[in-house]
Formats: structure tokens, C-alpha cells, sequence
């Protein structure tokens, strides 16, 4: 991964300084600053760490690559960036492996990319890994189940506690019924016994 290094005086500075040099938007980039007093006088001195995001999302397409390979997998990987999310998408004639039972394989991949690119720069960068299309119908089923039982929820006025979830997964839930006028969520429990509750509003 290939991190430069500006100095300055001032954050905003430095960050202006790098974006201006690199010919790249903020939104293209992760970075962190370092704080060092240098020389006899001990002047502050602010480091930016600058990384693209397109060299973030190749870093990521090669420590996959070789991690699954290393697993004995045969994976294609393609890689997108939109607005600050470097989506990643893996095919193989083996995707129940990668999914994993309820999606447990791909959610601890994806973790593990966060935590190795955090190593690098500092920063958790916003990604999401899927195999194929299993997250978009994944989230589909999620809306829908979500959606019935807040339907039952406010016709029997009686809350539904729904299964352990992980965060991306309660997200769902929350979100879809946001905006609900008949219903609400909360969450309870601890990882990995988190899960949502779905409850009829007061008339």
C-alpha cells in the first residue's frame, strides 16, 4: 500500500497540501496526522499518512486473493469505489464457503480486512464484501421479514424479540422500520447474542 507522508505546521495545512499534491478529493483517500516536536526548540510538526483509496481497494483485492488461495479457493475478485465505500465482490463455484453458516464466514472476513488495512493507515475504512449478490438478498429478506412482522406487531399489539443478529444485520431491521408510525425497535443483549425487538407504538 502505498502511504505518503506531508509535514506542516497546522492540520488543515497539511491535509490541504497533500490533496492539493496527490490531485485527489478527500473523498478519495484515507489518512491520519502524527503529532512529533522536532529540533532543539521542539517545534510542533504535524505528518499527514495519506493513502488512495484505489491503492486501499488493491491492497485489499491482493490480501484476499492470497488469504482464500491459502484456504484452497479459487476466487475472482472485483473491486468498485463509490462515494468512500470500496465494495468488493468475490465469485467461486464454492460460495457456501465463503458465506458460511449465516453469513458468519463472510462477516469475519470482512472484519479481518478492516483490521488489516486499520494496521496500515490507522483507519477503518467503509467497506463491504459480498459473495455474488448474497448481501442484496440477504437485506431483501431482511426488509421483508421486518416489514411482516411489524405488520403482525401492531395488529396483536404484542412486541416480537427476533434472532441473534449482527450489526449489520440489526441495521437492516432499524432502518427499515424508522420510519414506521405503528411500531419501534430497540436493541438488546450482548455479541453475539444481540438481537432486535420489534414493538407496538402507544395509540
Amino acid at each position: 500500500m502505498n502511504i505518503v507522508v506531508f509535514e506542516g505546521k497546522e492540520e488543515k495545512e497539511v491535509l490541504n497540501k497533500a490533496l492539493s499534491e496527490l490531485n485527489i478529493l478527500e473523498d478519495d483517500c484515507l489518512y491520519y496526522f502524527e503529532h512529533e516536536k522536532v529540533g532543539l526548540l521542539k517545534k510542533d510538526v504535524v505528518k499527514i499518512n495519506i493513502v488512495k483509496l484505489e491503492d486501499v481497494a488493491t491492497y485489499i483485492k491482493d490480501f484476499l486473493s492470497s488469504l482464500l488461495e491459502n484456504m484452497g479457493l479459487d476466487v475472482d475478485i472485483e473491486t468498485r469505489i463509490r462515494e468512500k465505500q470500496i465494495s468488493i465482490k468475490m465469485f467461486s463455484n464454492k460460495n457456501s464457503i465463503l458465506i458460511g453458516r449465516g453469513g458468519q464466514t463472510l462477516q469475519a472476513l470482512t472484519t479481518i480486512v478492516k483490521q488489516v488495512v486499520y494496521n496500515k493507515i490507522k483507519n477503518y475504512p467503509y467497506i463491504i464484501l459480498d459473495v455474488e449478490n448474497y448481501k442484496e438478498k440477504q437485506e431483501k429478506y431482511l426488509e421483508r421479514l421486518a416489514k411482516n412482522i411489524a405488520r403482525d406487531v401492531a395488529r396483536s399489539k404484542v412486541e416480537v424479540a427476533l434472532e441473534n443478529m449482527n450489526s449489520y444485520e440489526r441495521r437492516i431491521i432499524h432502518n427499515v422500520l424508522s420510519n414506521d408510525k405503528r411500531v419501534y425497535t430497540i436493541s438488546e443483549g450482548e455479541e453475539p447474542h444481540r438481537h432486535v425487538i420489534i414493538k407496538p407504538k402507544e395509540d
